[in-house]
């Protein structure tokens, strides 16, 4: 008697009385029970609690006691499903078989005749996409675009996270990385985290997209039984907007309260096996990536910097003149397309589309809607972050850590912390000289949190 047929059985037993399917945690109960397995293994396996096994193994053998009429346990489940299979060896056919009005489906093995083959199915694509912005341009990125994709098709990577400034990039290259090799997965999906669901919340809304039936409540089995479909499909999954997940005014990467999910099921993602890929986009470093990348091969991260030469795409495109100094606008905006595209509405309707008249001013020049955008970043900020960012503002050249603890009241343990969390928001750069490391701010928040000091 194979596990199949086991579980088969099971499932009939089960459905007849409760009206239920086995979810993954039943079936891997049964599955170990079976093979003989305890169930500290079977809670190892599935990484559940040893409690949360047993109560499910308990209730299992009520059930099955129920509807075979004979006391089940863990001892004898094995010895009692494989007397239950002697009813069934007697059968001349074995396709359905009926047993104490259940009816027991087996795989049918009728031969084929002739020169008939069986049908194969190819599997379809779904490809869900929910609210995904619409590509309308892409400027460069072809050596991320190759890096992402020796990633996920090579590397076989399970966990991917997509990082950097808002405006960077980031959501449009990872839809451009799923036009491109979309035809290598069974199920792509996308949602953003903009609106900060509970984990409970997302991963229903995941698993729904497999089946629309029996979906757990308790968020252990919803992890397990969606790393099930990971196993059983190829899948491309985005979540976007990750930093909506960490509660703000506080260091980078503190998950919301009842989000600490989240963290669990990143860390599942990464360490169990499966074929596919989990891509997260955000503006903040969630705390967990660094040391996941250090101990996982099958995670990594890419952090988007701004665009070179390319980003004279952008300004072609909104008809900017004097394309001779283009270069020096791209610089001062650091490369970040969103900053650029705002920065050429300002000079369209103030200059008259002339890049020259424009840079006659003090740069950088932030344009209202670039500072709604600042703000959304500096908002997010403990009141340490923002002193500490106003200060290293105010030097006209990079300081070492040595210099900044020399300007502020912290201890140097809050220093670090908050340049750490500084850096996971991708605020300060660190420039190593003379093997000391010197920070500096973007120049455009430097501009405006100098403003706002």
């Amino acid at each position: 008697m194979d596990i199949t047929d086991v579980l088969n059985l099971a499932e009939a037993l089960i459905f007849m009385k409760t009206g239920k399917h086995l979810d993954h945690l039943q079936k891997a109960v049964l599955q170990g029970t079976f093979e003989g397995k305890t169930y500290t293994e079977i809670a190892a396996e599935t990484y559940q609690s040893e409690g949360h096994v047993r109560n499910t193994g308990s209730e299992l053998w009520k059930v099955l006691s129920a509807e075979l009429k004979e006391e089940i346990n863990k001892s004898n489940f094995r010895a009692v499903i494989e007397k239950v299979e002697n009813n069934f060896s007697s059968a001349t056919f074995k396709g359905d078989v009926t047993f104490q009005s259940i009816n027991f489906c087996r795989e049918s093995k009728l031969a084929t005749t002739g020169n008939q083959q069986p049908e194969k199915k190819t599997p379809k694509q779904h490809l869900n996409l929910g609210d995904a912005p619409e590509i309308t341009a892409f400027y460069g990125r072809k050596e991320e675009l190759a890096t992402l994709q020796n990633w996920i098709l090579e590397k076989n990577s399970r966990l991917i996270a997509i990082l950097g400034l808002r405006g960077i990039g980031k959501t449009t290259l990872a839809l451009k990385i799923i036009e491109q090799i979309k035809p290598e997965f069974d199920y792509i999906i996308y949602r953003s985290l903009r609106f900060s669901p509970t984990p409970e919340t997302t991963l229903t809304n995941l698993l729904e997209i497999f089946s629309t039936s029996d979906i757990p409540n308790n968020i252990e089995t919803q992890i397990c039984q969606l790393l099930e479909y990971l196993r059983q499909y190829r899948c491309l999954i985005v979540l976007d907007d990750v930093q909506m997940l960490f509660t703000a005014q506080k260091l980078a990467g503190h998950y919301k309260i009842g989000g600490e999910n989240y963290q669990r099921f990143f860390k599942l993602m990464a360490e169990v096996s499966h074929n596919s890929c989990l891509i997260l986009i955000g503006s903040e470093k969630p705390r967990e990536i660094a040391n996941y990348e250090k101990e996982n091969k099958y995670c990594r991260s890419l952090v988007l910097s701004g665009l070179g030469i390319e980003a004279e795409e952008i300004l072609k495109e909104q008809d900017l003149s004097d394309e001779s100094i283009w270069e020096s606008l791209i610089e001062i905006y650091q490369g970040n397309p969103h900053w650029l595209k705002l920065t050429a509405t300002l000079i369209h309707e103030l200059c008259g589309g002339r890049v020259a008249d424009f840079l006659q001013f003090e740069m950088p020049i932030i344009s209202d809607s670039l500072a709604e955008l600042l703000d959304d970043a500096l908002e997010r900020l403990t009141e340490a972050e923002k002193s500490t960012i106003y200060h290293i503002s105010q030097a006209a050249e990079p300081v070492s850590l040595g210099q900044i603890f020399q300007e502020i009241q912290m201890s140097s343990t809050d220093l670090f912390n908050v340049m750490h969390s500084l850096k996971r928001r991708f605020l300060v750069e660190d420039i190593p000289q003379d093997k000391i490391n010197f920070f500096t701010v973007n120049p455009v928040f430097k501009a405006y949190g100098k403003k706002d000091g």
